[in-house]
C-alpha cells in the first residue's frame, strides 16, 4: 500500500486530506510544522509528499528545496498563493505538481494517483525503449526508423526524456538549452517543441510523447495517440 506524507498546519484540512486518501487506499502520516519534515524523512519512507507552502517556522519552498538535496520523492505543492511566480518557483525547485486552495479533495486524490502513475512510467522498460537517442549525431531512432533533429530540438528532447513525467517550465528548459545565457523569448521554446513534436510524430505516429501542462510547461510521457 502506497504511503502519502501530508505536511499541513491546518488540522481540519489535514484530516480531510488523510480521510480521502485513506478511502482511496493509501496510508498517510500528517506533519504540521515545516521543521519536522526533514528529520521525519531521514528515518521514514514515503511514496509522495503533499506539501503546504504556508507553514509555521519554515516556508514550504525552503522545505521543498531541502528535500530535493537528498531525495527524489514526488512532491505536490498545496498553495493559497495564486501568483504564477510562486507556482513556477515551486516547480523549479523540484516539485512535481501543484494544487491551489481551495481545492476539491477528489481532485487531490486524482493528482496523487496521476503522479504515482508517472513514476511507474519512468520505470517501465517497454516505454523507456520506445526511443534511442544518439547525442553524437542528433539522431533519434525507434526500431529501424530514425529522424534527425537540430541541436536545440535534440537537447530539448534529451532533457524531457531523461526525467519522464517531470514538468519542465519554459524558463528551466531555456536554462538547460541555452547555457551561454543568451536572451531568448520563452515562446521560442514553444516553437521548438512544436517542430519536435511533428518530427516525433513522423517517427511514432501512434504515440503522443510530449505534453503541454497548462500554466506550467512541458513533460515527456508516452501515451497512445487518440485519432478522431
Amino acid at each position: 500500500m502506497k504511503h502519502i506524507l501530508i505536511v499541513e498546519d491546518e488540522l481540519k484540512l489535514a484530516c480531510l486530506q488523510a480521510d480521502y486518501l485513506k478511502n482511496a487506499g493509501f496510508n498517510t502520516t500528517c506533519l504540521s510544522n515545516g521543521l519536522e519534515v526533514l528529520s521525519w524523512l531521514k528515518i521514514n519512507a514515503t511514496d509522495l509528499i503533499l506539501l503546504d507552502l504556508m507553514l509555521p517556522d519554515r516556508d514550504g519552498l525552503d522545505v521543498c528545496r531541502d528535500i530535493r538535496s537528498f531525495s527524489l520523492v514526488p512532491i505536490i505543492i498545496i498553495t493559497a498563493r495564486i501568483e504564477e511566480i510562486d507556482r513556477l518557483l515551486g516547480l523549479e525547485l523540484g516539485a512535481d505538481d501543484y494544487i491551489c486552495k481551495p481545492f476539491s479533495p477528489r481532485e487531490m486524490v486524482l493528482r496523487v494517483k496521476a503522479i504515482l502513475r508517472r513514476i511507474e512510467v519512468q520505470t517501465n522498460p517497454v516505454i523507456n525503449s520506445l526511443l534511442k537517442l544518439a547525442p553524437d549525431s542528433f539522431r533519434v531512432s525507434s526500431g529501424e526508423q530514425a529522424i534527425e533533429l537540430t541541436s536545440v530540438e535534440f537537447w530539448l528532447l534529451q532533457a524531457l526524456y531523461d526525467q519522464p513525467g517531470r514538468i519542465f517550465s519554459r524558463s528551466k528548459l531555456m536554462d538547460l538549452i541555452y547555457q551561454d545565457q543568451r536572451i531568448v523569448c520563452d515562446r521560442t521554446i514553444d516553437s521548438h517543441i512544436k517542430k519536435l513534436r511533428k518530427k516525433l510524430l513522423d517517427l511514432l505516429p501512434e504515440q503522443e510523447l510530449i505534453h503541454s501542462v497548462y500554466g506550467a510547461g512541458y513533460r515527456y510521457e508516452p501515451r497512445k495517440r487518440v485519432i478522431e
